[in-house]
């Protein structure tokens, strides 16, 4: 293993249900499954699916992962207003908060956070409907915690992305990968 990247993330992705947090959890899941770590991703069912808070969490780490349960996440994707009240507060010292400010409007702006907690807030929906990538927001938010956390090496994520874009669908791969570049430099 590489030593260029944080060996471990403990992640919350939260979005409504149908914006791909799902997803981008499976993709950084993957990333830990390629480096040889232990991963785990446990993803919320039932009706918050319907239109709902959906959410999921992934741990990448080096030694043994005891709970799929986040209660501290090092990092945060929150693509709505509720994911951010929900999960913001609960970010470790220290930690890392990626907002889609397209949907959650306020941001982190009331909320009280821990100490040294980094805070990225950028209109990602906005950004992949101007660029013609509708629907890949979730993807442009990977990458732009992906560029703060550097959870694994930019080949590894590049592999996972090949990995879990099926093959009856390789032909968004390159938009994919080109969210997550966007994101990376937004």
């Amino acid at each position: 293993m590489a030593e260029d990247f944080n060996h471990e993330l403990l992640c919350v992705l939260s979005g409504f249900g149908g914006q791909g947090l799902l997803f981008a959890g499976k993709i950084m899941a993957n990333c830990g499954l390629i480096d040889g770590r232990h991963v785990s991703w446990m993803p919320s069912y039932g009706p918050e699916m319907r239109g709902g808070t959906a959410n999921c969490s992934v741990s990448l780490s080096d030694d043994a992962i005891g709970s799929p349960f986040i209660t501290r996440p090092t990092a945060l994707i929150a693509m709505n207003q509720p994911s951010v009240e929900k999960f913001a507060p609960s970010v470790q010292p220290g930690g890392t908060i990626v907002v889609d400010t397209t949907l959650a409007l306020d941001g982190v702006s009331g909320i009280e956070l821990a100490e040294g907690v980094k805070v990225v807030e950028f209109k990602a929906t906005e950004l992949a409907e101007a660029e013609g990538l509708k629907g890949l927001a979730n993807v442009i938010c990977l990458g732009k915690l992906w560029a703060e956390t550097h959870f694994c090496t930019r080949e590894v994520l590049d592999k996972a992305v090949e990995h879990c874009v099926p093959p009856k669908r390789k032909h968004l791969l390159e938009p994919n990968l080109r969210a997550f570049q966007l994101g990376v430099d937004a």
